[in-house]
């Protein structure tokens, strides 16, 4: 990646050389025409509530993160429970301890390779929804809805809805250590956290970012102990803390296909390198901030993630990696014994974080998704007053309890959908050259060299491909649940099919939702 000289921005993040809205022009006039009507009637009726607030010089999502809300916010995203839970799934497809330690190690350098990129094209097309903002500019409105449904739809609410569960689990634990706890419990505590982290959305993003800030510092500082307490081990312990590296490319590796599906385990825990590309609209100077917020959280995670499982090798044993559901709390057990009660604890505090993090990111999604017309208009309002995106909030909860309540099915769902999201990764580097091309004047503080993105299209390619061939079943199914949407967007978006009596009673319902939660719909004139 090559730095290129550019002029200091301003707070509010220059604006010279971006790519123009897709749907400027449109709103433009459709703004004018609410304005000049006092008595707007029917749809108009949506624009004349933000008529209330005419001459308000602020409008639109505030620009609030500043640098290092935007590498805690990364950081704080990505690491969580899967970290935890992913070195057994890395340790069985890999089968010994150097062939797993280089797959955690290729996929922090593939998340990195992938954090240029989207830097890139963060600079390129100013606005916040990540790949979604991306595909619907390289290729249009068809391809960018379709990652949004499987990413806004399924992969992201399981996810959180994964995560307040392991956030629940380990919060019980303490309290039930011999026992299972009542029935529904783990869900009650489960919906306390998204209830809570939703909440904190609603009110202020300056709140939830500074949040993030201080889990993410205490999650850094335990991975940190960890990592120490390994090196101490290795370096001063005697020899059964070097016993697995001995001869660490021994083991049960039988070949690279069976080991691609390592990767995906290991790719699992450092799901969230994206996510602060969903937020490019509410980062300080993002021409100099979110390139450097990517590409410095990318390399500390893959760092941090392979220095701590060379830890866990020190003190477990591969074998005690293989069979161990949290080997996080294992570690703790054999390394801290006196105070191992407390790893639970650490592991829920994670998941806090990046239960926040993906919160954040899913109603942006949904936010840009509304604002593109292909979600209900709702989704596209923000509170006036505390300028939150409260409606795409409110929805990202209730979407996350609805899968909460299909928790045995989730972990098989986010397994099956992976594959179409490194599909879209390779996609999203094809849309990279066709940017390239298409606005070669564009505003961009970094540069990155083609190879880089030839070798992320390849490569995504065969993380999709391999598994592909490894495990057809899944794979498949991973496909029709992407290919659900296409009659969603067929019917409903492309030739507007929606029903009257439907369009009426959203209508009816978007209006009631303003005057409820006031917000209005003035991002689009920002």
């Amino acid at each position: 990646m090559m730095p290129v000289n550019e002029e200091e921005d301003d707070k509010k993040g220059d604006t010279d050389g971006e790519v123009p809205s897709r749907t400027a022009q449109k709103n433009s006039s459709h703004t004018n025409t609410v304005k000049d009507s006092k008595k707007p009637s029917g749809e108009d009726a949506l624009w004349s509530f933000s008529s209330l607030y005419e001459g308000d010089e602020e409008k639109g999502l505030k620009r609030t993160l500043s640098l290092k809300n935007a590498i805690t916010m990364t950081m704080g995203g990505v690491i969580g429970a899967g970290l935890f839970i992913a070195p057994t799934g890395v340790q069985r497809a890999a089968g010994s301890v150097g062939a797993s330690i280089i797959i955690w190690f290729i996929c922090g350098l593939w998340c990195f390779l992938g954090a240029c990129i989207y830097a890139e094209l963060g600079i390129m097309i100013p606005k916040s929804g990540g790949d979604y903002a991306y595909l619907m500019e390289a290729f249009g409105p068809f391809l960018a809805f379709l990652r949004f449904w499987i990413e806004g739809m399924v992969v992201r609410p399981c996810a959180r809805a994964v995560i307040s569960l392991t956030f629940a689990i380990y919060t019980l634990r303490p309290l039930y250590p011999n026992c299972d706890p009542p029935p529904w419990t783990t869900e009650l505590v489960a919906a306390i956290l998204i209830i809570g982290v939703g909440a904190i959305n609603c009110w202020s993003v300056k709140a939830a970012a500074s949040m993030q800030d201080y889990i993410t510092y205490a999650k850094v500082l335990v991975l940190i102990a960890v990592i120490l307490t390994g090196g101490f081990l290795l370096i001063f312990g005697g020899p059964k803390y070097r016993d697995s590296f001995e001869s660490p490319f021994e083991g049960n590796f039988r070949n690279w296909l069976d080991a691609s599906v390592g990767f995906y385990s290991g790719l699992f825990a450092y799901q969230g390198w994206i996510n602060l590309s969903f937020l490019t609209e509410e980062i300080i100077n993002p021409k100099r901030n979110l390139p450097l917020a990517l590409v410095l959280s990318s390399a500390a995670i893959t760092l941090i993630y392979t220095f701590f499982v060379v830890a866990l090798y020190v003190v477990l044993s591969p074998d005690e990696v293989l069979i161990s559901p949290a080997v996080g709390v294992l570690f703790a057990e054999k390394a801290y014994p006196a105070v191992s009660f407390l790893m639970p604890l650490c592991v829920a505090m994670a998941c806090i974080g990046t239960e926040n993090g993906n919160m954040i990111m899913s109603s942006r999604l949904l936010f840009c998704a509304g604002r593109e017309h292909q979600m209900p208009r709702i989704l596209a309002m923000i509170n006036k007053r505390l300028r939150t995106p409260m409606p795409a909030v409110l929805f990202a909860s209730f979407l996350t309890f609805c899968y909460l309540l299909i928790s045995n099915n989730l972990y098989a769902l986010i397994t099956v959908s992976q594959v179409v999201s490194w599909l879209a990764f390779a996609v999203v580097a094809l849309a990279w050259f066709k940017l390239r091309r298409k606005y070669p004047d564009a505003s961009r503080s970094v540069k990155v060299p083609p190879i880089f993105a030839a070798v992320f299209v390849v490569g995504s390619t065969i993380i999709v491909v391999l598994p592909v061939i490894a495990s057809p079943v899944d794979s498949a199914i991973g496909i029709l649940i992407l290919l659900t949407g296409v009659p969603i967007y067929v019917l409903f978006i492309q030739q507007n099919k929606t029903p009257l009596v439907i369009r009426r009673a959203l209508f009816s319902f978007t209006v009631f939702c303003q005057k409820i939660l006031m917000v209005v719909d003035d991002n689009e004139s920002k």
